[in-house]
């Protein structure tokens, strides 16, 4: 099966050659030795999606894609920030909150801010940033910039927090500075992700149990699809399908969506679209826990993960024809893989473009790409991205290069 960006190796030794390659492009871009490097993956939602507003289950992974960052103390309050895709801007700690910076800086500056709001004693820093989580694919590279920014900010700070505590930051800077009304899914995912493992995530109580993922004794492979389709909450959209949920929960006399059940769909207009979006999340709290059924199962055999196929396909025709959140990018690139052997699939994050999750036989994984990309060609449309997902590490340290902050 296909890889992801970059010489395999072990994960650690990959990322941590990243990080040494760069230090001299810090120097040259920033005018003084970084004083470490640190890491976060972006993630794959196994399933669960549109959940963790409503409180209810999901079953994120970090993958071995990650997005680094090389740090280093300032003596004043300047943030200068290089990012290798997106360029280079410079602001005070004063100007990193709500409404005073755009673009993909506001990711970072929103970081620095909550941290400060937490009760950070903060410096400026300077930062280089470099990732190979496919930007506009769905796969979390906002959530693995603030996580990778944060987990330097805190050592850098001396401002330690535990993983779901920056989390919690990390999803105010995305929500209050950078405008994105996220959940919380991502930013879990990529601070607790644990390599071969999937992160059982309950988000009422906020518990958050890793279970294996044997994926090579199953002889099975996890592919992801890049459909390359511009990926962007349409105007509104992702606010509105919260708001659906809400209303409905509401109208059901209920705090959330969590505590619904099937039954509960008969005290509501069938006709509206709060319905639909209603009936796609309790249908989707009920595949999780039959995943999670299965992943237990196959601490003892492997083979029973064979199973979670069907549910991925259910939770994709949920999330086309109740939560409506598809475009044919994604219904094409789920379709072809399964005609072409995939044991199911799905799409992943928000929707409206991004990428596609099957659960394929490992041995037929680069088969069932050249089938997609086969169905994509006869559309007209660019040809997708397919590469191999692997549960990876979380948000971590992956260098130390020197001490002190700049003069």
């Amino acid at each position: 099966m296909t890889g992801g960006p970059g010489a395999r190796g072990s994960p650690g030794e990959r990322v941590a050659a990243r990080a040494r390659a760069l230090t001299e492009r810090f120097q040259a871009e920033l005018g003084a030795a970084p004083e470490g490097a640190w890491a976060a993956p972006g993630r794959v939602n196994l399933i669960g999606e549109h959940t963790d507003y409503n409180q209810g289950l999901a079953l994120p992974m970090g993958i071995e894609q990650q997005v680094l960052v090389l740090a280093r103390r300032r003596k004043d309050r300047l943030l200068r920030l290089v990012s290798l895709a997106a360029g280079r801007r410079e602001l005070s700690l004063d100007e990193a909150g709500p409404g005073q910076v755009s673009g993909w800086a506001a990711y970072v500056a929103g970081c620095a801010w909550a941290a400060l709001e937490d009760g950070a004693s903060a410096t400026g820093l300077d930062m280089l940033f470099d990732s190979e989580v496919p930007l506009g694919a769905g796969l979390s590279s906002s959530a693995a910039l603030e996580c990778a920014a944060l987990v330097a900010m805190a050592e850098l700070w001396q401002h330690p927090r535990p993983p779901l505590d920056l989390a919690r930051l990390a999803q105010r800077a995305e929500r209050e500075v950078a405008g994105v009304p996220c959940g919380l899914m991502d930013q879990i995912a990529s601070l607790c992700a644990a390599a071969g493992h999937v992160l059982a995530v309950d988000f009422r109580s906020l518990a958050i149990e890793p279970l294996p993922l044997p994926l090579d004794d199953a002889g099975l492979g996890l592919l992801v699809i890049d459909t390359r389709a511009p990926h962007a909450l349409r105007e509104g959209a992702y606010a509105e399908r919260q708001a659906a949920c809400h209303a409905a929960a509401r109208e059901l006399g209920l705090p959330s969506l969590r505590d619904a059940s099937p039954s509960s769909l008969a005290r509501l207009d069938p006709g509206r679209s709060e319905t639909r979006r209603a009936r796609h999340v309790i249908s989707e709290n009920r595949r999780v826990s039959q995943s999670l059924d299965i992943l237990r199962a196959a601490r003892d055999d492997a083979d029973t993960l064979a199973a979670l196929g069907p549910l991925l396909s259910a939770s994709h025709a949920s999330l086309r024809d109740d939560f409506e959140v598809t475009v044919p990018h994604l219904d094409v690139a789920a379709a072809a893989a399964e005609a072409a052997g995939a044991l199911g699939a799905r799409m992943v994050g928000g929707g409206f473009g991004g990428s596609v999750l099957a659960l394929v036989p490992a041995a037929r994984g680069d088969e069932i790409s050249r089938a997609v990309t086969s169905a994509y060609a006869e559309r007209g449309w660019q040809a997708p991205r397919c590469f191999e997902a692997r549960p990876g590490a979380g948000a971590r340290r992956v260098l130390g290069v020197a001490s002190g902050p700049a003069t």
